[in-house]
């Protein structure tokens, strides 16, 4: 990778999301410089350094997703923590038998924007109230807030993707809705600093990824369906 292309994923356009907290942060670092007192002066200094943390952490580059169409990419970046086969999220109405579950953690560094696997029609989202544990943990798919959605392919196999609140993130962002058709990579939600998502796949496709392996959301092989 060129250095010109590397500045332009630090430097990539804030994905929407980022307007409040980039309004309200130059907006305290302005007001904060111009009045003439030492505290404002420090809450503006503050205010720079948040804005230019919500620059680079809602940063959304411009991804190459393979053409493929049996190909099921990484829904997010990040690096994996699990692959194991479990059931599917009991929301999702996917029945009980145990399918792949690869579990990709985000920390802050990582970029949060979300992008469908595959190509299909969501046919189910559900959002499940839970708690904010540690998104590297195991036990986070079961226990903490989440969003799930079912994609049914042209095929009518299903795939899940569910999008983990994680102990910073507070909120999940999601804009697909139950009717949907999504090409594959193509963007549908984000979760704010910190965060896992869950990828689910038939089981009887193997994955081509490994538990460490780093994520590039919309780019990165995880199977071939």
């Amino acid at each position: 990778m060129s250095l010109i292309q590397s500045i332009k994923l630090v430097i990539a356009p804030p994905h929407p999301a980022a307007r409040p907290f980039l309004l309200a942060s130059g907006a305290g670092a302005v007001v904060g410089r111009l009045l003439p007192f030492r505290l404002t002066k420090w809450l503006g200094t503050a205010s720079g350094l948040f804005f230019g943390f919500c620059l680079y952490f809602f940063r959304d580059p411009e991804r190459v997703t393979p053409t493929a169409p049996d190909v099921a990419v990484a829904p997010a970046d990040g690096h994996i923590v699990s692959i194991q086969k479990v059931a599917p999220p009991p929301e999702l109405d996917m029945g009980d038998t145990p399918v792949w579950r690869i579990a990709t953690f985000l920390s802050v560094l990582d970029v949060h924007v979300n992008r469908m696997p595959i190509a299909g029609t969501v046919t189910r989202v559900a959002y499940h109230p839970g708690q904010f544990l540690n998104a590297s943990l195991d036990k986070a798919s079961e226990l903490n807030e989440r969003n799930a959605l079912r994609l049914t392919l042209k095929d009518g196999r299903q795939v899940a993707v569910v999008q983990i609140a994680g102990l910073i993130a507070r909120r999940i962002l999601c804009d697909a809705e139950e009717g949907m058709q999504y090409e594959t990579g193509e963007r549908f939600g984000l979760i704010r600093f910190g965060s896992r998502t869950d990828l689910y796949l038939p089981a009887d496709v193997t994955p081509l990824v490994e538990v460490g392996q780093t994520m590039i959301g919309g780019e990165t092989v995880m199977a071939r369906l």
